[in-house]
């Protein structure tokens, strides 16, 4: 097999122009993994590791080393790539609607669940084959597209429905490597995590926003509690890998990061041939509901007092917020104890913006757990 580039044009073009999602198709078989990068398309590090992952899996696929397909995807977002304002990148948030653009994915478990009723018993891999069918049929058969962001959306989620493992790939702003999954495939990620170096594991089964990894995982969880007498498997491995922050596109960092990835693909059958053992110990997985977001009390000059990546203790100071017009400055201290895993790229304090977060292992938050 050769790989084979496939291109979706996305609907609702303005006139006179169009933009195109691409997707790269390695290997042959039933197993398949898919990988996208930069959903925000503002966040660089996955699109640049995701081009040292392109170089390598051609190298593997002349080899006859692959497995199993591997999709991928390294711009997901032509549509945030082109939205600049003034020289600065505005790629979270759609300018035409303002939705985020990894959130309110199609959720899949109803519709499904509607075209299986009688059809699932006690053999996992007929459910598994009988589920990605209706997955497929069900966005086959949507209504067009009112938007390009919703034919975007749908591109995307049709190429990823019928995968074993599914990795998207963003960052935050000021980071540490860090992930999100459901809790259940926690101990399945431990060895992606000490691969790649992850600082901390995300855990929930519904974070709220219906994005894109849980667009991927849930219905299977989903179904398996709707259709208790049948063995279906939780058979989508999916999660979202921060690589670092906005500022981490280093070219040892995409390598070393395609390398984890890799390797760790080997290690779900999907690669043949021998590869290094995990560098680092696996990180430890949290609740999501226990993520601290710490704000500012007023606007100000920010300055941060510890890194991303840090372990830090409840009451530790974390940053300070200096207005130099009335004196007034402020010390915002941990509320809990975690890892120190995220930090605003921009040092002025604005009302409603985080400036920190950090991920505890006791629950602080219900409900909706993304921030936006």
């Amino acid at each position: 097999m050769q790989m084979q580039r496939i291109d979706h044009r996305l609907p609702w073009s303005t006139l006179g122009s169009e933009r195109t999602l691409s997707v790269f198709r390695f290997g042959s078989g039933e197993r398949k993994a898919y990988i996208q990068a930069s959903l925000h398309a503002d966040e660089l590090p996955g699109m640049r590791t995701a081009w040292e992952l392109k170089k390598r899996l051609l190298a593997l696929e002349a080899e006859g080393a692959l497995k199993g397909v591997i999709e991928l995807v390294p711009v997901a977002n032509p549509l945030g790539l082109g939205q600049l304002l003034q020289g600065a990148h505005q790629g979270r948030f759609e300018f035409a609607s303002g939705k985020n653009f990894n959130r309110d994915f199609v959720e899949l478990s109803a519709p499904v669940a509607e075209r299986l009723q009688g059809r699932l018993g006690d053999d996992p891999h007929g459910n598994i084959l009988a589920i990605r069918e209706a997955m497929a049929e069900v966005l086959a058969q949507l209504p067009a597209p009112a938007s390009q962001l919703q034919g975007l959306q749908r591109a995307l989620l049709s190429h990823a429905c019928d995968a074993d493992v599914v990795l998207d790939l963003h960052c935050d702003c000021d980071a540490a490597l860090h992930m999100y999954a459901l809790p259940q495939h926690w101990p399945h990620w431990r060895s992606l995590a000490a691969h790649l170096g992850m600082r901390v594991g995300l855990l929930a089964e519904d974070s709220g926003g219906s994005s894109f990894d849980e667009a991927c995982s849930l219905p299977w969880l989903r179904l398996a509690q709707q259709f208790p007498d049948a063995s279906i498997p939780l058979a989508c491995l999916a999660t979202t890998l921060e690589l670092g922050g906005q500022a981490d596109t280093g070219k040892p960092e995409a390598e070393a990061h395609a390398e984890a990835i890799l390797a760790f693909l080997a290690e779900q059958g999907l690669i043949a041939g021998q590869w290094p053992p995990a560098r680092h110990e696996p990180c430890e997985g949290m609740p999501f509901e226990g993520t601290e977001l710490l704000f500012a009390p007023h606007p100000g000059v920010v300055t941060f007092l510890r890194p991303a990546g840090a372990w830090v203790e409840k009451g530790e100071a974390l940053f300070e917020v200096i207005d130099p017009l009335s004196d007034q400055v402020s010390t915002i201290c941990a509320g809990t104890s975690g890892v120190l895993f995220a930090l605003e790229r921009l040092r002025y304090a604005q009302p409603g913006f985080w400036l920190a977060k950090v991920a505890g292992r006791e629950p602080l938050r219900r409900g909706r757990l993304l921030n936006d």
